[in-house]
């Protein structure tokens, strides 16, 4: 004869659970690990802004020299003006890209004495600035970031550059 098991519906069942020691080293051990981790890329955003900046400024000066190499071999030695800069197309073929720290891509045309300083003014409004003078000889320009933010570029003495000076 043939048994069978039927199986009991009040059968208990035990679960198991984790203990509150067992949940707090997970804890401690997630502490410790964000502990190591956070410090090591916290600069990272200040990185990418920085690289952004030389990146933008090294767009436009290319952008700027290109079209003053293009003037010599036709004879004239001029930079653009601060019209033929701000025209899509002429100087640089998209827009003229936004400063990472300001987030802004507007250009402000400033004075030989404040492009030498790199004065920042109305950064709230400006992004760029731009002095271009084609009548000095040689003609001469200077394109830079209108922020006196600091960046991560060392300025070779253990401090960092802003990024107006780059």
């Amino acid at each position: 004869m043939e048994t069978s098991v039927i199986p009991c519906m009040f059968q208990r069942t035990i679960a198991r659970a984790f203990t509150l020691l067992e949940v707090m080293v997970v804890i401690i051990v997630i502490g410790i690990l964000a502990a190591i981790v956070v410090p090591r890329f916290g600069g990272v955003t200040e990185d990418a802004k920085s690289s952004a900046l030389q990146g933008a400024l090294g767009g436009v000066r290319s952008s700027i020299a290109s079209f003053r190499a293009k003037a010599v071999i036709s004879g004239t030695t001029t930079f653009p003006t601060y019209d033929e800069l701000m025209k899509t197309g002429i100087v640089v073929q998209q827009e003229i890209p936004k400063n990472p720290y300001s987030n802004l891509s507007t250009v402000r045309e400033v004075s030989g004495a404040d492009a030498a300083a790199r004065v920042v003014d109305g950064s709230e409004k400006f992004g760029w600035n731009y002095w271009v003078d084609n009548a000095s000889t040689p003609p001469q320009c200077i394109f830079y970031a209108n922020s006196k933010d600091a960046t991560t570029v060392s300025d070779g003495s253990g401090g960092f550059k802003s990024a107006n000076d780059l």
